[in-house]
């Protein structure tokens, strides 16, 4: 039998980022992410790697651009306000296709709101948050060792496309102790391999050059091609999600994160009270599950669909653009730092069913 630990989401969290390879950290303490960098504070030292703590949140994603060109597995966390200030540097990653990971456990806003969890940054995170048509692979785990287990893979992911990842978590994952079971050591990858690297090392190959900026239009409109072909890539390979009970459902709940979780919590009650109900949980924000949804939609069985969220309904925009008017789609939310409980899910099911 596998041995588990039991250990709070942040810090599963960052243990998961060294064995999944990163060795390089920089970061800017804010609640409720804080324990990710105390805890990588000493940890990274153990396997040789390096943690800074920077002066902002505009330096420390800076310092992930640097690491990250010279191709190191960096990384770097915050919630919601550290991220805004890091967006103007992750549309520079993307821009010069850097893999890294960014961390976003979310607190209720918006400005400084409060450390509470939200979902609030859904948009933000799926969007690409900062200037500029730009994707980002996002990953939205419901339980910490989903947390663990995408944390794992990221770097592995983020380079494999050349691509700055993104975990969004919450206040709550972060702060919630499970029992977990971590994976073994990873070695990151030597970044002589890498051709675009900027190791130092290659004199006489040609310049190797990480760069953001196209003066030519040319050169700047072939680039956004080569990104826009590459996220349709990620479309069709990456899509992960979760279907519940959804052959016979005649009412599909659809969640994701934390709120996932809960209303899994209420499927067998609502069972137990003769309702048809299923579950449609994304573990991948971007790329969308569109074809999940349409294929559900497209059940005739299925009459109605409810979103279930800690935002005003951002998600719930995409959920309507999969189902795309085929079936009528209700919502339930809650904002501020205020989570719903699997009852009040049985309780707004029963009213859209009367």
């Amino acid at each position: 039998m596998t041995k588990k630990v039991l250990m709070k989401g942040n810090e599963a969290i960052a243990e998961a980022a060294v064995r999944g390879g990163c060795r390089f950290f920089f970061g800017y303490p804010i609640t409720p992410q804080t324990e990710i960098p105390e805890y990588l504070s000493w940890r990274l030292f153990e396997v040789g790697g390096d943690f800074v703590q920077a002066e902002s949140e505009v330096a420390a994603i800076n310092m992930v651009y640097g690491a990250g060109g010279a191709g190191g597995r960096a990384m770097t966390s915050s919630s919601s306000p550290g991220i805004s200030l890091k967006q103007e540097g992750i549309s520079y990653m993307a821009m010069a296709e850097i893999p890294a990971v960014v961390v976003n456990m979310v607190r209720a806003g918006p400005g400084l709101g409060g450390i509470q969890p939200a979902q609030s940054d859904y948009s933000q995170a799926v969007k690409g948050g900062g200037h500029g048509d730009y994707k980002l692979l996002v990953y939205a785990p419901a339980t910490i060792q989903e947390a663990v287990n995408l944390m794992y893979i990221a770097w592995d992911k983020a380079e494999q496309y050349r691509i700055p990842v993104f975990i969004l978590g919450d206040g709550m994952m972060g702060q919630l102790m499970e029992p977990i079971e971590l994976p073994p050591m990873k070695q990151p990858n030597d970044p002589e391999k890498f051709d675009w690297a900027t190791t130092g090392s290659h004199y006489g190959e040609g310049r190797r050059i990480i760069n953001s900026l196209y003066l030519k239009s040319e050169e700047c409109l072939q680039q956004n091609y080569r990104l826009q072909a590459k996220y349709r890539e990620i479309e069709k390979n990456e899509v992960i999600c979760e279907t519940i009970d959804c052959d016979d459902a005649e009412i599909v709940l659809t969640a994701y994160g934390s709120v996932g979780r809960i209303c899994k919590s209420a499927l067998p009650i609502l069972r137990q009270k003769g309702i048809k109900v299923g579950l449609i949980r994304p573990t991948t924000l971007f790329p969308f599950a569109t074809k999940v949804f349409e294929e559900v939609a497209n059940k005739p069985n299925v009459k109605r669909f409810l979103t279930v969220e800690l935002s005003a309904g951002q998600y719930n925009e995409d959920v309507r653009l999969a189902v795309n008017g085929k079936k009528p789609i209700d919502l339930l939310s809650r904002m501020g730092g205020e989570v719903m409980s699997a009852e009040d899910i049985v309780e707004k099911v029963m009213e859209v069913i009367k």
